[in-house]
């Protein structure tokens, strides 16, 4: 099969060995698969891959299972389905445990599928599990034109919360049409000020891929009770924390990654996006955005785009 592989901090298509479906795990051909900022920092040699995941960047697709393993009941050949990966999107085919498999919603193709097994799985399980996002709270989303920050702003909205997003201003159209109520210009104006303003006391969830830049600043937008998920460290990863301020708002930080989660966690979250997530998806209520689909050998290009910052939504490649 072909993939893509990382040389000198380069992406390179090359031809490698069919990967087999070991204990627990199936073989999905490729259709589609997800680009994500992970897979940047990965190329540049910062985001390796856990033991034993595969070596070639992605960490979602979507397509049809060839190949099923030992131990795995429930899944055949022919299915299709979208997967969380650890690693080895970039490719025509990837080898899945069964658990961390996904159902294509009702009315979605598999390219589309494509664009929401990373995304829902990131922004479900740090704004719903663990901070628990309720109807009448508001969730402020950075980098809202993102993947992460498109899907958060729907989901956001379809459990009821209202919804502030930070994005450059050529964005903000689209993201109050995905439902924002409120954008901010990251560049040019103060979102504590602006979230404070728009309900009179701050943020109860807010979603962060900036990390250590922003982290001062996320603690003054947080309402009483407040909490903060730190997902990503664009603006860096030290940073002094105020302990005074965070406790004045009784709030909470934590930060998480979705990729070397243990294969258990990962299923259970998978089960739970499937279980709370895809009616959703399915009602409308949320829908993959889709920047632009690129094939598999242009996936130089597609980080360009990522790094470039002026996406919105998903990049996809397909083999």
């Amino acid at each position: 099969m072909h993939a893509i592989i990382i040389e000198d901090k380069k992406l390179v298509l090359r031809e490698v060995p069919d990967p087999e479906a070991g204990e627990g795990e199936v073989v999905v051909d490729v259709t589609a698969a997800g680009v994500n900022r992970a897979d940047v920092s990965q190329r540049q040699g910062h985001y390796p891959p856990p033991p034993g995941a595969s070596p070639y960047p992605g960490l979602e697709c979507a397509g049809v299972i060839s190949a099923i393993g030992p131990g795995v009941t429930g899944r055949h050949v022919g299915e299709r389905v979208s997967a969380l990966l650890s690693g080895g999107g970039y490719a025509e085919k990837v080898a899945v445990p069964a658990g961390q498999l996904l159902s294509v919603p009702a009315g979605l193709s598999l390219t589309e599928a494509a664009a929401l097994p990373e995304v829902s799985c990131t922004v479900w399980s740090n704004v719903v599990d663990r901070d628990r996002l309720r109807k009448g709270q508001t969730l402020l989303v950075h980098g809202g034109g993102s993947g992460i920050g498109t899907f958060a702003i729907q989901l956001g909205k379809a459990l009821g919360a209202s919804v502030v997003a930070t994005a450059r201003a050529g964005k903000h159209d689209a993201l109050r049409a995905l439902g924002a109520d409120l954008v901010i210009d990251y560049t040019t104006d103060d979102f504590v000020a602006a979230t404070r303003d728009f309900n009179g006391r701050g943020a109860d969830v807010i979603l962060d891929i900036v990390g250590a830049k922003y982290l001062s600043r996320n603690i003054e937008a947080l309402a009483p009770n407040g909490r903060l998920s730190v997902i990503g460290m664009q603006g860096g990863r030290k940073v002094e924390l105020d302990l005074g301020q965070l406790m004045a708002k009784r709030g909470s930080v934590s930060s998480t990654s979705l990729r070397a989660r243990p294969t258990a966690d990962k299923a259970r979250i998978v089960a739970a996006v499937t279980r709370d997530v895809w009616p959703l998806v399915e009602a409308g209520a949320i829908r993959p955005i889709i920047h632009t689909t690129l094939p598999l050998a242009e996936a130089a290009e597609a980080h360009q785009i990522m790094e470039s910052s002026d996406h919105l939504g998903k990049i996809l490649l397909t083999p």
